[in-house]
């Protein structure tokens, strides 16, 4: 999951680099969700053990 996150955050760097403002937008935006995700999944486990 983490894995995904790293990939939109690069999609979104490089899109504002190249000028692509809405698709730089919205990869960062996709980023963040599973970003928060990623994290309650990971406090979730954490609270079972």
């Amino acid at each position: 999951m983490l894995y995904y996150v790293i990939v939109f955050l690069v999609i979104a760097l490089i899109a504002a680099a190249l000028g692509f403002g809405g698709l730089a937008g919205t990869a960062a935006m996709i980023a963040k969700v599973c970003f928060v995700i990623f994290l309650v999944l990971a406090l979730l486990s954490f609270l079972k053990k």
